[in-house]
């Protein structure tokens, strides 16, 4: 069975309309699914994984491309009679009384009792020649989704971050590693003997161009010339909001190691009533086991939340 998606937004109030659907946002939705709730889920059609082709690390799912995890997602929710989902851009999202009034354009409006925000972050890449078109591929953020995958040859860890240091130790259980500073980021006295302990090697000469056959990575062009050979490589890129509907809603953003992040409680609930997030968008460990349990959470909460509203409106 496949979902069918909805042509547009009809005016009759969910229960809890979903933006992204991706890990989080579709763990939420069968949550809210099960429990008979009505609930839309809204999806862009660009999650922050579409550049890689397997995920790695997810139980019941190790190598499967993440569009088939999410397209057998789909497929299952559209089994429950309450789900509904429509492909198309949440441009604006605002209270009108009771509920949330989500604007998709030529699509219409959405109307809902509660939101929850898995919009999920865009990577801000180093400007280095030959990551963009090898991000996902061959140079990685996560080595516990990918490292297995390159595990023995010769990483190289770019830094982009004061904790650029600390992914290099990590990396280093996968295979010798060299870490380019990039004539910012040098490990500190703490970190000094674990370096030394796992003969990771310093380049402090800026890296500005990889090199390869396609995809593959050869080397690393430095600066001053030399020209560094590795096989894989691992850099933690800055990270952005990739919608602008939790600053919308007044939602309270904080400012995490990477970039900024929606602050929400252990049950998923942002600053603002009815609006919870889950996923990318509120931590900065990107997992897709993460994101998934972090979903579940936030459907369970925004369910609750309606459930006592009725018991105590009753």
């Amino acid at each position: 069975m496949t979902v069918s998606p909805l042509d547009r937004a009809d005016h009759s109030p969910h229960d809890v309309i979903i933006i992204g659907g991706s890990f989080a946002g579709v763990s939420a939705a069968m949550q809210l699914a099960r429990a008979r709730r009505r609930v839309l889920l809204i999806d862009a059609g660009l999650p922050r994984n579409r550049f890689v082709e397997s995920a790695h690390g997810f139980l019941g799912q190790d190598g499967r491309p993440p569009r088939e995890i999410i397209g057998t997602a789909l497929a299952q929710l559209s089994a429950y009679p309450t789900f509904g989902f429509l492909a198309g851009q949440a441009r604006q999202a605002r209270r009108k009384g009771a509920v949330f009034e989500v604007d998709l354009g030529q699509k219409g409006i959405a109307l809902g009792r509660r939101l929850i925000l898995a919009t999920g972050v865009g990577d801000e890449l180093p400007e280095i020649a030959g990551m963009r078109e090898r991000w996902g591929l061959s140079i990685f953020s996560c080595p516990y989704c990918h490292g297995y995958e390159v595990a023995d040859r010769r990483l190289g860890v770019i830094a982009n971050h004061p904790m650029s240091a600390h992914q290099a130790v990590l990396v280093s259980d996968w295979g010798p590693t060299v870490y380019f500073t990039q004539g910012r980021f040098e490990p500190d006295e703490d970190l000094l003997p674990l370096f030394r302990a796992r003969n990771i090697k310093v380049e402090q000469s800026p890296a500005v161009e990889i090199i390869g056959t396609g995809t593959a990575i050869e080397a690393v062009r430095c600066t001053n010339g030399l020209t560094v050979p590795v096989g894989a490589i691992f850099t933690a890129p800055r990270t952005c909001l990739t919608s602008p509907l939790a600053e919308q809603l007044g939602c309270r953003i904080e400012d995490g190691p990477l970039g900024p992040l929606v602050s929400v409680d252990d049950q998923k609930r942002t600053s603002v009533e009815g609006v919870f997030a889950a996923g990318d968008v509120t931590s900065m460990m990107a997992n897709a086991t993460m994101a998934s349990a972090a979903g579940v959470m936030a459907g369970v909460s925004a369910h609750r939340s309606l459930v006592f509203e009725g018991a105590m409106q009753g």
